[in-house]
Parts: structure tokens; C-alpha cells; sequence
């Protein structure tokens, strides 16, 4: 058997933190695309959907460039951020908001 921290690790086991890494990536990505993009974050719930969003997205225009990321978490982060960035701005060109100087 082989365990880690204490836990036995399994394939199980694997999707279970591989899913839960995923949505720590994402609330992540979603916080630090909208402090980026407006200054704040969005809350939990759309940080999260912001940053899975924009991690697939993100993902999908690295592929198209032949970019892949091997990073690990610190590569899918910058992807998702990316990709949440880019997000933000297309739904700020959509939005009926308009910023007068």
C-alpha cells in the first residue's frame, strides 16, 4: 500500500484530490483575473465558475498556440488566470456598462 499523509493513496483517491486541486485553481484563477481585471474579487461562487471557465478557455487558446502546460499547479494556475482574464475582458465587451471619462 502506499499512503500519503497518513492516507491510503489509490486511484480513488487521486480523482478525489485531483478534482479538489481543480477547484482550488479555479476560486483562485477567478480571484486573481477579477483583481486584476476590476480590482476586487466577484465572491466564492463566481470566483469559481470565473476560474474553471477561464481555465478551460485558457487551456483551449494554449492549445491553439501549441502551448501546453507541464507546470503542474503553478502552470494551470497561470493558464486559468489567463484564460479568466480573457473571459472577464469578452464579457466586458458584451456588458451594457460603459465607462465615461
Amino acid at each position: 500500500m502506499n499512503y500519503f499523509f497518513g492516507l491510503e493513496y489509490n486511484k480513488e483517491n487521486n480523482r478525489i484530490m485531483s478534482f479538489l486541486w481543480f477547484i482550488i485553481i479555479g476560486i483562485v484563477a477567478g480571484y486573481v483575473a477579477g483583481k486584476i481585471m476590476r480590482g476586487g474579487g466577484f465572491g466564492l461562487i463566481v470566483n469559481l465558475v470565473v476560474g474553471i471557465i477561464g481555465g478551460v478557455l485558457g487551456g483551449w487558446l494554449f492549445s491553439l498556440l501549441g502551448i501546453y502546460s507541464t507546470g503542474g499547479i503553478i502552470g494551470s494556475l497561470v493558464v486559468a488566470t489567463i484564460g479568466a482574464i480573457v473571459l472577464l475582458w469578452i464579457v466586458s465587451l458584451f456588458s451594457g456598462r460603459r465607462h465615461s471619462e
